[in-house]
């Protein structure tokens, strides 16, 4: 299957893509791991994207384009691929059709992960994270049985910078502002699935499986 998949920070889209791509066996394909490969293996594209990622500018969105056609021509692709992190606008989007038209793909489905603002709020702004050892814990869905320190180290545990809820709060509306457009897009098209994200793991990666016509 040929499938994008979508969700805002905090929606636990990298996890469910992990289940999917086992599930389906389809590979995994992010826009950073393909700027990694393409860097590594020294494409022209690939030179182009390290020249802006060094430069510290967001690579144009017409090398990102070149990087994916490049990718999705891979014999692995062939039998399908998840692709996540992108588009995330709707020129990307409009670019990627003519990519897949150019080489004789069709997309099957455009995944979704729905959860509601507080519950993405909450999830994201609960890291706390130890002083000493690093060791990750969350307020609602792991916290620490010694409270405010590490059960490892007895480090004190802290709130990361851009855990906070105003930096959360404007990743969260800097991805609904882009990918408002591109849900109405992919919805036109009658691609797009919407998935309530708010239930566990599994539960979530049984209504996608099902909704794909597979469970």
């Amino acid at each position: 299957m040929k499938i994008i998949l979508m969700g805002p920070p905090g929606a636990g889209k990298g996890t469910q893509a992990e289940f999917l791509t086992k599930e389906l066996n389809i590979p995994h394909i992010s826009t950073g791991d393909m700027f990694r490969k393409a860097i590594k293996e020294g494409t022209p594209l690939g030179v182009e994207a390290k020249r802006y990622i060094d430069s510290g500018k967001l690579v144009p969105d017409e090398v990102t384009v070149g990087i994916v056609k490049e990718r999705l021509a891979q014999d692995d692709c062939r039998a399908g691929f998840l692709l996540d992190g992108f588009p995330r606008t709707v020129p990307q989007a409009d670019a990627l059709e003519k990519t897949l038209e150019e080489l004789n793909v069709k997309l099957d489905k455009v995944i979704n992960i729905v959860v509601e603002r507080k519950a993405l709020l909450e999830r994201l702004t609960g890291r706390r994270v130890c002083k000493g050892c690093g060791a990750t814990y969350h307020v609602v869905y792991n916290p620490s049985a010694q409270k405010d320190q590490c059960e490892k180290c007895g480090g004190e545990l802290y709130q990361r910078s851009d855990d906070s809820e105003a930096i959360v709060g404007n990743r969260l509306n800097v991805y609904e502002q882009q990918t408002a457009p591109l849900i109405d897009y992919y919805q036109k098209k009658g691609l797009l699935l919407n998935i309530e994200g708010n239930d566990s793991v599994g539960t979530v990666t049984q209504k996608i499986i099902t909704a794909l016509g597979r469970g």
